[in-house]
């Protein structure tokens, strides 16, 4: 294993998806097919978590890896890290906002008329 290598694995070789250093420097953005794949990948581990009643898989980081760790292992190889952090992230922001709104609901809130709250700020002024 590398010295400062943050993967476990001790295989040094890229995986088929990885990004690849343009001439610049800087890391290519994936394309349509790259981006598909890390979209099913993401569905399955999503899909894995839901049938286990796991919302946070960081936050309950042994339950998810016992029970969906071949689907995050997918997740990990066809996502940019970056995009790994953010799918689980929003998943229970998603998830806590529902909640959210589903308790105002319960409580009687309505949804204020359009044109009510506070100032849009348009950019282009």
């Amino acid at each position: 294993m590398p010295l400062f290598s943050s993967s476990p694995s001790s295989s040094s070789s890229p995986s088929p998806t990885s990004p690849l250093p343009s001439a610049d420097g800087a890391f290519q953005a994936p394309n349509r097919t790259a981006r598909s794949a890390c979209w099913t990948a993401r569905d399955a581990f999503f899909a894995c978590l839901d049938a286990h009643g796991i919302v946070d898989s960081i936050g309950h980081q042994e339950d998810a890896a016992r029970s969906c760790g071949a689907e995050e292992q997918g997740l990990r190889r066809d996502c940019a890290s970056s995009w790994v952090t953010y799918f689980k992230q929003r998943r229970v922001m998603e998830f806590k906002r529902k909640q959210t709104l589903e308790k105002l609901a319960a409580e009687g809130a309505r949804p204020m008329p359009e044109g009510m709250g506070p100032p849009r700020l348009d950019s282009g002024r």
